[in-house]
């Protein structure tokens, strides 16, 4: 699957996986060596105790439209936003400046 930003048609990651189960979203990145484009639905926040590289974070609404965004989010670190959004994108450092991903673009994946 990859994720595509609809303003502007653009490729943002060519590969992206999900965290469908619940050892996939408990785990996500933890002990990976190399950053993946990870999309995962929690409506709590997310930490990084454990993953070994910093991650941009996308946090998008429930039609895909970007409503925060946290560039470089190092190891040993929590993020939270507001419960009302669910949908998260864990992506690999610099993937939201060399994309240029805004807030309100719309996302999908496909």
């Amino acid at each position: 699957m990859r994720l595509i930003n609809l303003n502007g048609n653009q490729e943002i990651v060519k590969e992206i996986h999900k965290a469908d189960t619940i050892t996939k979203k408990i785990n996500g990145l933890i002990g990976k060596n190399n950053p993946q484009a990870l999309y995962l639905e929690t409506r709590w926040g997310i930490h990084t105790f454990g993953v070994k590289f910093p991650l941009d974070i996308i946090i998008l609404d429930s039609k895909w439209r970007v409503k925060k965004i946290h560039e470089s989010l190092k190891p040993m670190k929590i993020f939270f936003w507001n419960p009302i959004y669910f949908r998260v994108l864990e992506l690999p450092q610099d993937t939201l400046k060399n994309s240029k991903v805004s807030l309100d673009d719309v996302l999908i994946i496909q």
